[in-house]
């Protein structure tokens, strides 16, 4: 009888939408039932933030709610009033991984070096912790101490180690190299958007050009993105007044805004090369949209991340947390909407394809530049010139440089270097000599000590010689030999070089 009764009726009930009380009441009677009924007890607050959390990540990835407690420790952490560790986090295949270490901080004293993984906080598993909030447990006060656990080394046979830091203020430039590529072509790493970048970026756009710079190089790899407002500012060095630098649009009408730079521009008139990637994200993806959709630079390097969403913050009562929601869209001077996308995809997957285009039916439309060059939306902002992407490193050479052969290696031959300046800008260029001194003891130690092969080819030979000879800079002219290498050696670097006698063709529209 049931059954018969369960077959008459199931089509008529299916075709019926629940309301949104009745839907409401479905979710507080399967919370009761877990409160009342589950094997362990768990309360209404876990709960509802595990029902929070799980309504914003079910409609994209950058929407977060905040306790009143996180939000503050989040603002304090971003204006630089919260004392941190000096770690630049990452999420790799579920691991979290140092991205970077920034220097003289309590991390750097601490050894810890890129490609740590960190397993422990206080020791607590960090496994299925979100990078954000990871980072916002390494914040405190200063003089407070955070136990770390670590890996290093192969994921298989991983050397384990703790280190205790205490925290302190880390000051961090979003300017973080502005030197001379060449005689007359100026270098800019911009390393985010926070407060103060623009007034950064004109610092050092003034300081190149009174080292006689006429054309720049603006460095956008690995941006994360920031402020809007900064954005927008540091695209106002670019242009002249007036000049759209992109559009939010959303549901409600006080999201509709157009971007326009304030002034005239002091640099809207020189030449300007953009390098980007994978990792350029955000403000900083939409910036270089801007900038190719008015054809006012070339955008160099490898597909943007494709982060074109906006969040605002809303007050949530009783409690004063935090909701950052995403409320539009941002479309690029062009009306390109560049958001990758995200629906149907998992947190982790929707990073791990940082980089890659949208779907076929995201690209399809064709929007045009100022000049008339055919650009498309969707995953991300194509560079002009694209400059592949380096092959992955063998196995081999990870396990090498874990087992510190590079600094054995590099360091000895550091050390007999004469400290002059001539000496240095003669290392800076000498890939024959990097061959000679440091290739083939390095690779004899591999292949002693590892027990492989070990094979390598010319492009290969170059890479490790180029990693060997950056340490040598680093360990005999410091943390400035360093960046003068990676300027002078940068593929990315070179291949801008040698578009900028081109730069008017490779900005032209077609034909008419």
């Amino acid at each position: 009888m049931v059954l018969a009764l369960g077959g008459l009726f199931a089509p008529s009930l299916r075709a019926q939408t629940p309301s949104a009380y009745e839907e409401l009441q479905t979710l507080s009677g399967v919370m009761n039932h877990v409160r009342t009924n589950y094997v362990d007890t768990v309360g209404y607050h876990e709960l509802v933030r595990a029902a929070i959390d799980g309504v914003l990540h079910a409609l994209d990835p950058h929407s977060a709610f905040y306790t009143r407690a996180e939000w503050e420790r989040r603002t304090a952490m971003e204006r630089g009033t919260l004392a941190v560790t000096g770690l630049a986090l990452e999420a790799v295949d579920s691991t979290i991984i140092v991205l970077a270490v920034y220097p003289k901080s309590p991390a750097a004293k601490a050894g810890i070096m890129p490609g740590d993984r960190i397993t422990a906080v206080n020791d607590t598993s960090v496994v299925g912790v979100d990078v954000e909030d990871l980072a916002l447990r390494l914040a405190g006060d200063r003089g407070s101490k955070v136990r770390l656990r670590l890996e290093r080394g192969p994921r298989f046979e991983p050397d384990s180690f703790a280190v205790t830091l205490k925290r302190d203020f880390v000051e961090v430039h979003a300017v973080s190299s502005a030197r001379m590529a060449d005689s007359v072509t100026g270098y800019i790493r911009l390393e985010a958007f926070g407060f103060k970048a623009a007034d950064d970026l004109h610092q050092a756009l003034k300081q190149l050009h009174g080292r006689h710079a006429r054309q720049y190089i603006l460095d956008l790899r690995g941006n994360p993105g920031g402020l809007v407002p900064e954005a927008v500012n540091i695209a106002s060095e670019f242009f002249p007044k007036g000049t759209v630098v992109f559009r939010t649009k959303g549901r409600k009408r006080d999201v509709d805004t157009t971007y326009v730079t304030t002034h005239d521009g002091d640099f809207a008139d020189v030449p300007l090369i953009v390098l980007i990637n994978e990792h350029s994200a955000s403000a900083a993806e939409a910036l270089a949209a801007s900038l190719q959709d008015h054809d006012r630079a070339l955008l160099l390097g490898r597909r943007s991340f494709g982060k074109a969403l906006m969040q605002r913050d809303f007050l949530v009562l009783p409690g004063g947390d935090d909701l950052h929601l995403t409320v539009g869209y941002v479309l690029s001077p062009s009306g390109r909407f560049i958001q990758r996308r995200y629906r149907g995809l998992g947190i982790q997957q929707y990073w791990a394809f940082a980089g890659r285009s949208g779907a076929a039916e995201d690209t399809v439309s064709v929007f045009r530049t100022d000049h008339g060059r055919p650009v498309r939306g969707g995953g991300g902002v194509e560079p002009d010139v694209e400059v592949a992407r380096a092959a992955d490193w063998p196995i081999w050479f990870t396990v090498a440089w874990d087992s510190g052969f590079v600094s054995a290696v590099a360091d000895s031959v550091a050390l007999v270097l004469p400290l002059t300046r001539a000496t240095s800008a003669a290392w800076m260029g000498a890939q024959n000599e990097w061959r000679t001194k440091l290739l083939p003891p390095f690779l004899d130690r591999v292949r002693t000590r590892l027990h492989v092969e070990a094979r390598v080819d010319s492009l290969l030979e170059l890479r490790v010689s180029r990693i060997l000879a950056a340490r040598v800079a680093e360990v005999r002219w410091g943390a400035d030999g360093l960046e003068e290498f990676w300027v002078r050696n940068d593929p990315g670097i070179a291949s801008a070089l040698t578009c900028f006698p081109r730069l008017p063709g490779l900005l032209a529209g077609p034909p008419k």
